[in-house]
């Protein structure tokens, strides 16, 4: 039986997810509670964190400190970093990444939603829907993740009122109508208790809804990356200089989208020249056939000139523009602020090509989603802005392709990445 049971989880899906939401939420004690009710914390691991509750000279245990791993976290009582941890059950697999409360780490948040397929927003039932809940849903909808979970909590301190939850469950869906996802579920709970994280508990009978745990089990994982145009950025050309390799000239590099076969037709980009597919290589050997994301090794049938940046994509298909002006929504990570007279670097797929920031169109306002006229980007902030590059980008809009319609700036003068970048379509630029 337990032999049956590892295979079963050996081929589970995966699930990504975040919590985010604003300080004190409870995010990372409910991310201890799916851990210590799904049985997935080791005696060692919660010996230690019991220890560290009496040493607090509290009762029972404090099953935040499962994910505030930093000593920082731990003595201000608060997440100031993304925390990954990983649990599965019969039915799934999970990854969750704990993301920060406080404002001024909102750029983390950023690096833990861009790899999520859900995205757990947790209310405290005293304060209802804040600035920083409206926040992390935009975030949440701007990198595109597809599922929303509202999670009201605290209902324990609100005398499990139906009538609170319903009021903030109305006040965020007015607030979520402009926003992109597949579906949004709401649930009231309490981390602390366990009420509707695992078990159902006793206090909350009027919700007729799923668990927490139930929807994280059934909601559908969707593909993240597309399937359909192949995208072939060479990261590498493979020449061995042996006497068995001597004529061997690979093109290496992830697929990042799509398939591709021996004998299909590729153009190469930006010099736009054609040639067929000889060989698709792995480290295990020749394969005929290799799909997003594996890492490869390509040989072509023609001699061509291909170096670093350039991307192979199958010829006759939608091809991605090659762009040396760009519109795209900027999330500003830096503290020092965004300075419209001097170059950056833009690092997208394989390529690097320095680029100006031509200008700021607006600045997105996260409380009213309403776009404001600003001079610069400060820290954290979102805003559309115009890139002109140096040299052409091989991009897709970050709809349609993730790998392609992403990048991050870079400053040149000490390396220090500003922001994360998404290239936005022309339908998107109102």
């Amino acid at each position: 039986m337990l032999a049956v049971e590892n295979i079963a989880l050996e081929h589970a899906e995966l699930l990504r997810f975040i919590t985010a939401g604003s300080v004190d939420d409870g995010k990372s004690t409910l991310i201890g509670r799916l851990l210590h009710d799904s049985k997935s914390i080791f005696e060692d691991q919660l010996n230690a964190i019991t220890h560290t509750t009496q040493r607090r000279g509290m009762e029972g245990v404090d099953l935040s400190l499962l994910t505030d791993g930093l000593q920082a976290e731990r003595e201000q009582g608060i997440t100031i970093d993304v925390a990954y941890r990983y649990f599965a059950t019969p039915r799934r697999k999970f990854i969750i990444a704990d993301t920060p409360g406080h404002e001024q780490y909102t750029r983390n948040m950023v690096t833990g939603a861009s790899t999520a397929n859900l995205a757990i927003i947790l209310i405290d039932a005293r304060k209802g829907v804040l600035t920083q809940s409206r926040r992390h849903a935009y975030l949440a909808s701007l990198v595109g993740i597809p599922h929303l979970v509202v999670a009201v909590n605290k209902m324990d301190l609100v005398g499990h009122s139906r009538r609170t939850f319903e009021r903030i469950r109305d006040e965020f869906m007015a607030f979520t109508s402009g926003l992109r996802f597949d579906s949004i579920r709401y649930i009231p709970m309490s981390a602390l208790n366990g009420d509707m994280v695992v078990e159902r508990g006793d206090m909350l009978g009027w919700y007729e809804g799923a668990t927490l745990l139930e929807l994280l089990e059934t909601i559908p994982v969707g593909h993240r990356i597309n399937l359909e145009d192949f995208r072939f950025p060479v990261q590498w050309v493979c020449r061995p200089h042996t006497e068995e390799m001597h004529d061997f000239r690979g093109y290496m590099g992830r697929v990042e989208s799509g398939s591709i076969h021996v004998g299909d037709a590729v153009t190469v980009l930006p010099s736009g020249q054609t040639t067929r597919i000889k060989e698709v290589v792995t480290y295990e050997g020749a394969i005929e056939r290799a799909i997003a994301p594996q890492s490869i090794t390509l040989t072509i049938e023609d001699h061509l000139d291909i170096s670093r940046g350039d991307m192979l994509v199958r010829t006759g298909e939608h091809v991605p523009r090659v762009a040396r002006e760009c519109e795209a929504t900027l999330c500003w990570l830096s503290e020092q602020s965004l300075d419209l007279r001097r170059k950056y670097l833009v690092k997208h797929t394989t390529r690097v090509v320095k680029t100006q920031i031509s200008r700021i169109d607006c600045r997105v306002d996260i409380n009213t989603l309403n776009h404001e006229s600003v001079e610069t980007l400060k820290m954290n902030d979102i805003g559309q802005v115009v890139l002109k590059l140096h040299q052409p980008l091989l991009c897709d809009s970050y709809r349609r392709n993730r790998a392609t319609g992403s990048f991050i700036v870079i400053d040149e003068l000490n390396n220090n990445t500003v922001a994360a970048g998404m290239i936005r379509s022309g339908d998107e630029l109102n």
